[in-house]
């Protein structure tokens, strides 16, 4: 697809600031094509209609122009600096020639996805908040995926618990929608998925002080901004056995349970899934649950896409003491075995890293698996039940555990990808210690109820090398250590598994790598201005592919930084893409 004429007007900053809802680049995409149901359904291989290429979250690519016999010859088509300073955690999209990208404190930005070049700018305005308000203060620096595509639009998720559409052709406002109370701490720092003309996100913040009481998965209607839908992650009254589970903590007093990535979709039996964070204050003796599972903490959750329903639920840990949440990306996988289609989810959910499989249309336990060092689970029955270390659970403020993984290793946002074509999961992971201790805590206004202390994060003894690449053959019975690929620095990026038999990502070292996917030997690597970040991602233009490689600041480097004192990282941000491709034919 050709990007079509575009339109250059410049505008002085002062018309600019006199707009009040945002600052605008003045560009118009003209021509742009909408973005239908039928092409969310069945994206375009070579589009990225979404965070992780599909409604399955595989993060994969049909594409094999780039492949491992040509790979090593990618050169840099164009690079772009990035708005804003923050977290990197962005998650590009491309369709119809135009690159979407978000960064952080709610920016979105079009690019000639050929050139790029900006068409467009915009800039949603934030509130001022208290500078006391710390928590909240840094969830605008942490923005993860917070846009979708669909028709003429661009969907934007806020800090401030909006939603804006944007018009894709000019990034004007189309509307939008105050969908909960920022001044109580509610947010957004994860985007929407569209389905059939519904936008289903969750909120955050429900660690804050002001928060208590719910943590909300929502449906709005994709055209008015009618709430048709929620899900209340921590209280469940039509569900005895999770009200039971937060002890004598009633509803109003129960933090946590943040959905902190975005969900997937099963067109074929309309459902989507979700995972959920920790409960809070993190510590049960603060938090006086005692024994309690605290569900649906730490679980995933498969809801009906037209009411919101539960139809299923399982935890991957009860009763967290340690802020070792599980809400990270779940994929969906279908495999053909002996005539019949076998549907799983397939996921690492949280910091303690172990994997799991369960059956995506029952929600029974399948098997699962441990990839880098923890103490906290114990064992897992064959019925799914989740077994814990009671022996590292405080009884005392001030008593402090050895815990690993730590609150920064394991699983952490990056997301895993899966290769259809292999049938490997690969999953990015920090191996990390720290202890943990309750602590006494004055609960204020924009600030976490964590109530406990976080020693240093170490690496656990006899492991010299903070990041791993765990790939997993997956099958209905087992996910099978297939390679693992180890690195003294910890990684920092997504993963993205393409038909070229490639998986790309990178670490806070500032390499980003290829491996290949059947014997994860390194074969492309280069150095970049900062920890390689974000979610990669690879699309194909007038009959060229490109990969897009996103860098920058990461707390997922700075956290275990120490671990690997000799690899120092950047004293600036560096929020920027990089795009490669391979050198035209001569």
């Amino acid at each position: 697809m050709k990007l079509g004429l575009m339109k250059t007007c410049l505008i002085a900053t002062t018309a600019l600031l006199m707009l009040g809802t945002a600052a605008q680049a003045q560009g118009v995409r003209e021509n742009y094509e909408p973005v239908t149901d039928e092409m969310l359904l069945n994206p375009p291989a070579e589009e990225w209609l979404m965070w992780r290429g599909n409604y399955a979250n595989q993060g994969y690519s049909e594409l094999d122009q780039i492949n491992k016999d040509n790979v090593a010859g990618l050169q840099l088509a164009w690079a772009w600096p990035m708005a804003d300073v923050g977290i990197q955690e962005t998650a590009p999209l491309v369709h119809d020639g135009v690159m979407f990208l978000q960064t952080n404190n709610n920016i979105v930005e079009a690019l000639d996805a050929k050139t790029g070049d900006r068409i467009w700018q915009y800039r949603h305005v934030l509130p001022e908040l208290p500078a006391a308000w710390g928590y909240q203060l840094n969830q605008a620096r942490r923005q993860k995926n917070s846009i979708a595509l669909y028709g003429d639009k661009v969907i934007l998720t806020t800090v401030d618990a909006k939603i804006v559409v944007l018009n894709a052709a000019d990034g004007t406002v189309a509307w939008e929608k105050q969908v909960l109370d920022y001044q109580v701490g509610y947010s957004y720092t994860i985007g929407p998925l569209i389905v059939k003309d519904k936008i289903i996100s969750a909120i955050s913040g429900c660690s804050i002080a002001g928060t208590a009481g719910g943590c909300f998965i929502l449906a709005h209607d994709a055209n008015t901004g009618e709430e048709l839908w929620r899900f209340n992650t921590i209280d469940d009254p039509n569900n005895p056995a999770q009200q039971e589970s937060w002890g004598e903590v009633p509803a109003e007093n129960r933090w946590g349970g943040t959905p902190w990535a975005t969900g997937a979709y099963d067109p074929e039996t309309n459902v989507t899934f979700w995972g959920v964070g920790m409960p809070g204050p993190y510590a049960e003796l603060i938090r006086g649950s005692g024994d309690g599972s605290v569900l649906y903490t730490n679980s995933t959750l498969a809801l009906d896409a037209d009411t919101g329903e539960l139809k299923w639920y399982y935890q991957h840990l009860p009763r967290d003491n340690w802020d070792l949440d599980s809400p990270f990306e779940r994929i969906l996988v279908s495999q053909e075995v002996d005539g019949k289609m076998a549907n799983m989810v397939v996921s690492v959910p949280g910091k303690n890293g172990i994997a799991f499989g369960l059956d995506r249309d029952t929600g029974k336990y399948l098997w699962s698996k441990e990839t880098v060092q923890q103490n906290v689970v114990t064992g897992i029955d064959p019925d799914g039940t989740v077994h814990i270390n009671e022996d590292l659970i405080s009884t005392a403020v001030g008593e402090a555990h050895l815990i690993c993984t730590s609150v920064s290793g394991g699983k952490l946002w990056m997301a895993g990808s899966y290769s259809p074509k292999t049938q490997t999961f690969f999953v990015p992971l920090t191996e990390a210690c720290n202890t943990v201790a309750p602590t006494q805590t004055e609960f204020t206004a924009g600030n976490a109820v964590g109530a406990v202390k976080f020693g240093p994060r170490v690496l656990p003894e006899g492991i010299t090398e903070a990041g791993l690449v765990q790939a997993l053959s997956v099958s209905p019975t087992e996910g099978d250590s297939k390679w693992q690929a180890r690195s003294r620095p910890s990684m920092t990026s997504s993963l993205l598994a393409t038909a070229g038999d490639l998986v790309f990502g990178g670490d806070a070292g500032r390499f980003v790598k290829a491996w290949d996917q059947e014997t994860g030997e390194v074969l492309w690597e280069q150095r970049l201005n900062a920890p390689i970040g974000g979610y990669p991602m690879t699309y194909e233009l007038d009959g060229e592919q490109y990969l897009v490689i996103p860098t920058g600041y990461s707390n997922a480097a700075s956290s275990i930084s120490s671990a690997f004192p000799e690899i120092p990282l950047p004293t600036g941000t560096g929020n920027s893409i990089f795009v490669f491709k391979l050198p035209a034919a001569k």
